[in-house]
């Protein structure tokens, strides 16, 4: 999955002349939580986030307080990449360009939604997590055994495990009982870490 996918177009952005009062106004206004910051031509220059804001006096203008400079992605950096980035500069948000013009923004909020849907966290099933073997066609078993249930798989995601010889995978389905598929998975070798209706 792409930047692109999930970036908010056409962020709300202000100019470095207005003063952080004005900036907050709007950042209050539009419930957001950054503004890029561009000159009178539109180019990016800055970045503040609503947190730069709340710690700078509301007469100085945005152009003395922002972060200028800024670490931008294109929108054809894969999600986990722009994720690492955020995660490794410990930056909230990041201008998406094309061209060197600006074209998105993607925040912790895009990705926080990206793992609501990753996980299945707005559907209803039955969510079921596993310690599984690292080893070749697992992945295969688990959902082919579900499948053969009659299940539908909502979600379905793996996570480093305890150490390198399994992984932890997280399943959620509908249409299949609760204890056939706690049953099966068993029966299968895997170790039943959590289960829930969610």
């Amino acid at each position: 999955m792409l930047v692109i996918e999930r970036m908010t177009r056409s962020p709300v952005t202000i100019t470095g002349e207005a003063t952080v009062k004005q900036a907050l106004a709007l950042v209050e206004e539009q419930k957001i939580r950054h503004l890029p910051v561009v000159d009178a031509e539109g180019v990016l220059v800055g970045i503040l986030s609503e947190k730069d804001l709340l710690r700078a006096p509301g007469d100085h203008l945005v152009g003395d307080v922002m972060t200028c400079d800024v670490i931008t992605v294109t929108e054809y950096t894969a999600l986990e990449e722009a994720a690492r980035i955020m995660a490794d500069q410990r930056v909230s948000s990041l201008p998406v360009m094309r061209n060197g013009k600006r074209v998105g923004i993607i925040t912790e909020t895009n990705l926080f939604r990206l793992f609501l849907d990753l996980l299945g966290g707005r559907e209803r099933g039955l969510r079921l997590t596993m310690l599984v073997p690292e080893e070749k066609g697992v992945l295969a078993s688990v959902t082919g055994e579900i499948a053969a249930m009659g299940g539908d798989i909502l979600a379905l995601s793996t996570f480093t495990g305890e150490d390198p010889t399994n992984r932890i995978v997280t399943v959620k389905v509908s249409d299949v009982p609760s204890e056939k598929l706690i049953a099966i998975m068993e029966a299968l070798g895997m170790e039943i870490v959590d289960v829930r209706e969610a």
